[in-house]
């Protein structure tokens, strides 16, 4: 394992924090084709080793995805941006402690997972906030995929509360069931990747999955048949 000294840490502090003022657009398409063969694991070792260029690379790639995840789980663009950003401060910070073999993903969800668990902590009232905020850079929102423009004007409607009702019914879930939910279904992990990051595990990972799906099936049972008609 390659560590950093304090010096090199520093630096790579101040090389780095200049990576969160440029446009995920823009980042990615800086990304240089070397970068895209690398493992996230290897361009670790590089930032460790001082290399800011590596971690403007991770950023790239994670940047949006992470996003996403706090969004749909703090339900706030704002704090999801904070905390996006906090983040990766701590993945700048926490480099030198960073061991390769240890999946950068499972590292970093771990670190994002935390600092909603903390969020949501410090919150006196959970807020009812729909998760509708633009997602993608099409515009689209979570749960809208439903939708098509040329659903005719009653599957649209049946669509529409669909969509809410789904929102409204992963919103219901407890938080242990709601983040493997999305670990799972939106940022497409591993049960095993998941049971790391949430530390517990792996079956019990499967069955918080298996006992939030039965909840939105319940949830949203009246519409299934209809959920079954869109195209």
């Amino acid at each position: 394992m390659r560590v950093c000294d304090e010096k090199s840490e520093d630096a790579n502090v101040a090389l780095s924090r200049q990576a969160f003022v440029v446009p995920p657009a823009q980042a990615e398409r800086s990304q240089a084709p070397m970068g895209r063969d690398q493992s996230d694991e290897a361009l670790m070792v590089q930032f460790q080793g001082g290399d800011s260029r590596a971690f403007e690379i991770l950023l790239a790639r994670h940047q949006r995805p992470v996003f996403n995840f706090i969004l749909r789980s703090v339900r706030s663009r704002e704090t999801a941006e904070e905390l996006m950003q906090d983040a990766f401060m701590r993945v700048i910070k926490g480099a030198a402690k960073y061991q390769q073999q240890a999946k950068f993903t499972t590292w970093l969800y771990t670190i994002a997972r935390n600092l909603c668990v903390d969020h949501s902590r410090r919150m006196k009232h959970r807020r009812t906030q729909s998760l509708d905020q633009p997602l993608g850079e099409d515009g689209g929102t979570m749960l809208d995929r439903v939708a098509d423009q040329q659903i005719g004007s009653d599957r649209r409607a049946v669509s529409s509360e669909l969509s809410q009702r789904m929102r409204a019914a992963i919103a219901a879930l407890s938080e242990e069931q709601r983040e493997v939910f999305l670990l799972r279904e939106f940022q497409h992990l591993p049960f095993k990747e998941i049971a790391g990051i949430v530390g517990v595990p792996e079956n019990t990972v499967k069955s918080r999955m298996r006992y939030a799906l039965e909840k939105l099936r319940e949830a949203l049972g009246e519409y299934a048949d209809m959920a079954k008609a869109l195209p």
